[in-house]
């Protein structure tokens, strides 16, 4: 089984609130990885919206993925993606 980690930076201007929280969620619906979030020592389930925002994630905080799964190099590179987008909101950095 595959275990990935990559720290990526939160770049859109309001942080994880609820929008990039859904996302984040719709794009692993169909994943078949384990999915965690790490930020200030704290470690989340990502498939949870309530798990996302209680890690309170403003911008430029820096938030270690964690990804382990027979689909893990995909999911990652769809959830760098998503964070390095800014989630679709704005130019980011």
């Amino acid at each position: 089984m595959t275990h990935l980690e990559k720290k990526v930076c939160v770049v859109n201007e309001l942080g994880l609130h609820t929008r990039p929280a859904t996302l984040i969620v719709k794009l692993l619906q169909d994943c078949k990885s384990q999915v965690t979030f790490i930020y200030k020592k704290q470690r989340v389930d990502a498939r949870s919206i309530l798990n996302i925002l209680m890690l309170a994630a403003t911008r430029q905080s820096w938030i270690t993925i964690e990804v382990e799964g027979e689909d893990a190099e995909e999911t990652m590179r769809r959830l760098v993606e998503c964070f390095e987008s800014g989630f679709g909101e704005g130019e980011g950095l």
